[in-house]
């Protein structure tokens, strides 16, 4: 797994992430935002049982803004967005993997 060395919001509003091997990442709040992990944005599936989140049609106030990034161990990161909103934590690797695929 690899870590970051370096995370900071630009101007250009996406999360620039410099990696210990050298390579950046460079993903959209929007998407970052879009693609939240947690079960409230994503829904869940425990045996027979499945929470799926209905999409609002309307973003709140602060919805692509991100207000504080904390550390979480020594694996992830958890994002608190201007609208509150703090469930989701990022692992490395769904952060390697989110700006992988917006690369495409």
């Amino acid at each position: 797994m690899d870590k970051p060395v370096k995370i900071k919001k630009t101007e250009s509003q996406s999360l620039e992430i410099t990696w210990k091997n050298g390579g950046t990442s460079d993903i959209k709040l929007q998407k970052l935002r879009d693609e939240c992990p947690c079960v409230h944005c994503q829904g869940e599936s425990v045996i027979l049982k499945s929470y799926i989140p209905i999409k609002a049609p309307f973003k709140p106030a602060g919805f692509y803004e991100i207000k504080e990034i904390k550390p979480v161990g020594n694996y992830a990161v958890q994002i608190i967005w201007g609208d509150n909103h703090d469930t989701g934590i990022y692992s490395w690797d769904y952060l390697q993997e989110l700006g992988y695929n917006q690369e495409k």
